[in-house]
């Protein structure tokens, strides 16, 4: 049985599956994609993608750059972040993906539970990445474009292992701050950053 559609979706109307990728990290922005799958041109393996490996990802990711429809990508910076709060600066970036579309879909389909500002209808989707082909293909964009970025902070920051920990609070991370202080890059409203920060004042 093919589940990827678990959700009604009228037939023959542009559908963009829209997901973010980096809510959590103590460092680095939050991104988004929005993607308009080609059913003239289906996509094998599309699934959520923090149950793929990296190989498969990248992969994808190709693949649903050159099938689909149209896609976007957008982002919202660290200084965004720490101003408005984790929650509003990823609706920021889910709005700026679907506003970059190059064919204005008629609806859009958001993963988990809260809608950005759209100038089109939308339906939130809890755990829509397991369920909607479209919003899968999002957040393997998302993820994939985000790594990017997080490889280019190591190069630039060669102390922090940000193309291995992607920025999230594992312990490697945790021992870096402590060892060779904050960066522009850190999220300061994040603890233990925002600790840390504190504690220097």
């Amino acid at each position: 049985m093919d589940n990827s559609y678990l959700i009604p979706i009228t037939q023959n109307i542009l559908v963009a599956g829209v997901d973010e990728a980096g809510r959590g990290p103590l460092a680095g922005p939050v991104l988004a994609a929005a993607v308009i799958l080609d059913p003239v041109r289906p996509i094998d393996g599309l699934a959520d993608s923090k149950i793929l490996s990296e190989g498969k990802r990248n992969r994808l990711f190709t693949m649903i750059k050159e099938n689909s429809l149209s896609w976007s990508v957008g982002m919202a910076s660290v200084e965004e972040i720490d101003e408005l709060n984790i929650l509003q600066a990823t609706l920021l970036a889910m709005q700026r993906a679907v506003n970059g579309l190059a064919i204005q879909p008629a609806e859009a389909l958001i993963d988990g539970n809260r809608l950005p500002r759209l100038s089109i209808p939308a339906q939130t989707i809890v755990k829509g990445d397991s369920k909607v082909k479209a919003i899968s293909a999002a957040s393997i964009l998302a993820k994939v474009e985000r790594d990017k970025i997080m490889v280019d902070y190591h190069k630039k920051h060669p102390d922090f292992s940000f193309h291995l920990h992607k920025g999230y609070g594992t312990r490697q991370h945790i021992n870096e701050l402590n060892q060779f202080g904050i960066l522009p890059v850190h999220r300061r409203t994040f603890n233990p950053v925002k600790m840390m920060i504190l504690q220097q004042s």
